[in-house]
């Protein structure tokens, strides 16, 4: 599994100037190459880069005819879609800066988010998103146009996209250089993106990101040979969040092609028909993959199950010693071959049976469930970074990773550990600081450019980093035992496919404690097999049955743990938590003040 991996640093020390250049550059190298699939009613539809030029050129210039000036904010209230793609190039080949809205991100924050950074348009998905803005208008005094992809417009202060293009094609017939005058004008340090972090606490901060922040991204990840024009990507992260980001600009400078569709309880359904290479998620999608095709062969029962898991037994086996650089026993690989045929190969090709690997980040992946997908043939590469970084620092590459290790630091970059354990960054994709915010900027950047990423890690003698905690979470006991959370917590999610949410709490207590919810969809499936089917999830999760089932896996975790780390008590909630509640972040990470907060009263009983 490790080979050496060689970077070809030409490419990231000549990298295009800003990202409107990289566009372009790319649709001059490929123009009649696929770049874009999106769904259009039953079927998809594509563009090729050429296409996809022309139609952003329409877009900036009519972004200019509107009297947009260099790195002004534009916003775009959406959810992942073409369109937001072709706006957010569009914003940038402008010259102006986009500022990102997650679609779920309420009012109040939508009005805070558009004045703080101070948006002159806003590209909003439909109506709901347009509510939210004339709510606020008084509050938005910069905001002078709402551009629409489904929304009802009004001719005046609400246009939609063709619109907007009609204006860029009246400036083009006047001043035909229009967009190429502002690209070559946009310099390296000009800003490109504000992304605000939905904190955990407190207002969200504007993270600064430079042109040049996500030329390096995208040409760091071309220099290791990761990906090539021959890959397929299909896209579903939130294009609000810094992962989603990072991956366009991947794109860029890699020339992949790009299915794009948002909705996530279409994930599965999609990635059969697209058959990609490969995808970006987050660990909790493979969680939920992971419960589910495990659930499902529980139900079936007798031989099919008796199969799977002595199939699963044999591949982490195999997988085992051919880590070990050990050999494979003759009987052991052919009962792999077997296997594969009769279950490993249905379980990629659930996935389309095209993907080379998936990238796992925004959150710690369970090493469990990587060796898990592992086994079946399908490799999971962690990567680390965060939106301060421009989402990418660190990554496990096909031909070199680790279990449990987010891989090696980007070439162009550095990476070290500070005395008190903390993960430390520099390089070309850090922030320049966050927006209005000198004292925050002070306290994360250091004076010669080292970004405190609040994580705590250690490098191994090859350069593969492991993420252990994250700083703030880190807590002690009242018997002054030092816990980290997040690891007791992703292995109870592998050793239990029905769990969604596992939540460690006991700060200065005296002994540890769990907030536990579980996956609706599988507690339906559940439902239906043990006489519960049409039951409600309360109901269900409320049952003596299923206390005893949750019971009986935070046993199978106690005994993994140093006496310390055991659960002692713990608690199912009666729903999941959701983004909507403000629960989880729109990346799908659990928001543990919040929910500390919210169930206080329940911790508290624990400890009665």
């Amino acid at each position: 599994m490790s080979s050496a991996v060689k970077h070809d640093m030409t490419l990231v020390d000549n990298r295009a100037p800003n990202v409107g250049r990289q566009f372009f550059d790319r649709v001059e190298a490929t123009p009649h190459r696929e770049a874009y699939r999106y769904p259009k009613g039953d079927r998809w539809e594509s563009q090729t880069w050429k296409e996809t030029g022309e139609h952003v050129t329409r877009l900036a210039a009519g972004l200019v005819a509107l009297g947009l000036e260099p790195e002004q904010r534009v916003g775009i209230a959406s959810g992942t879609r073409f369109d937001w793609i072709l706006a957010d190039l569009a914003v940038m080949c402008a010259g102006g800066a986009t500022t990102t809205v997650y679609p779920s991100t309420i009012g109040e924050d939508v009005g805070y988010i558009l004045a703080d950074s101070e948006c002159r348009v806003v590209f909003a998905e439909d109506d709901t998103q347009i509510a939210k803005l004339t709510e606020r208008k008084s509050e938005l005094p910069h905001l002078e146009k709402v551009i629409t992809f489904d929304g009802a417009t009004d001719d005046d202060w609400v246009i939609g996209m063709a619109d907007l293009e009609k204006l860029g094609e009246k400036l083009l017939a006047d001043r035909p250089t229009a967009v190429q005058e502002r690209i070559d004008a946009t310099g390296p340090d000009a800003l490109a993106t504000l992304i605000y972090t939905s904190g955990t606490t407190g207002r969200p901060k504007g993270v600064r990101l430079r042109h040049s922040s996500w030329t390096y991204e995208g040409a760091a990840i071309q220099a290791q040979g990761i990906l090539d024009e021959n890959d397929l990507q299909f896209m579903w992260l939130p294009m609000a969040h810094s992962f989603g980001k990072v991956l366009l600009s991947t794109q860029l400078a890699c020339g992949f092609a790009t299915a794009v569709d948002g909705r996530v309880d279409k994930i599965i359904d999609n990635l059969a028909v697209v058959r990609p290479t490969f995808m970006g998620a987050a660990p909790r999608i493979f969680e939920k993959a992971h419960g589910r095709i495990v659930t499902m062969q529980a139900s079936e029962g007798g031989l099919k199950e008796k199969i799977f898991k002595q199939a699963f037994k044999v591949g982490l086996e195999r997988d085992r010693l051919v880590r070990e650089g050990k050999p494979v026993p003759f009987l052991l690989a052919r009962q792999h071959q077997l296997f594969d045929k009769l279950v490993f190969s249905k379980i990629r090709e659930r996935f389309g049976g095209r993907v080379r690997f998936f990238i796992s980040g925004a959150a710690a992946l369970n090493r469990e469930i990587a060796e898990w997908f592992h086994a079946a043939g399908i490799v999971i590469l962690e990567g680390y970074g965060m939106t301060e970084s421009s989402a990418g620092s660190v990554v496990n590459h096909p031909d070199d990773y680790r279990f449990g290790s987010v891989g090696q630091v980007f070439p162009g970059s550095e990476l070290k550990i500070a005395e008190d354990g903390e993960i430390l960054i520099k390089g070309p994709g850090v922030m320049e600081g966050y927006h209005n915010l000198p004292e925050q900027t002070a306290e994360t950047l250091s004076d010669d450019g080292w970004l405190h990423t609040g994580d705590i890690g250690e490098i191994d003698a090859d350069g593969f980093l492991r993420i252990t905690d994250r700083k703030k979470d880190l807590f002690k006991t009242s018997g002054g035992k030092y816990i980290a959370p997040s690891a007791i917590e992703s292995q109870f999610k592998a050793i239990c496919p029905y769990a969604s949410q596992f939540l460690v709490h006991g700060s200065e207590r005296n002994f540890v404690v769990a907030l536990i919810t579980l996956d609706p969809d599988a507690m339906e499936g559940w439902a239906a097999e043990n006489g519960m089917a049409g039951a409600s999830y309360a109901d269900i999760v409320g049952s003596q049955q299923v206390h005893d089932l949750v019971g009986g896996y935070v046993e199978t975790l106690n005994q993994r743990l140093n006496r310390w780390e055991t659960i002692k008590k713990w608690i199912l909630l009666d729903h999941d938590l959701s983004v909507e509640s403000g629960e989880l972040t729109p990346s799908l990470k659990v928001k543990r003040k919040v929910v500390e907060q919210n169930y206080k009263d329940d911790i508290e009983k624990l400890y009665a």
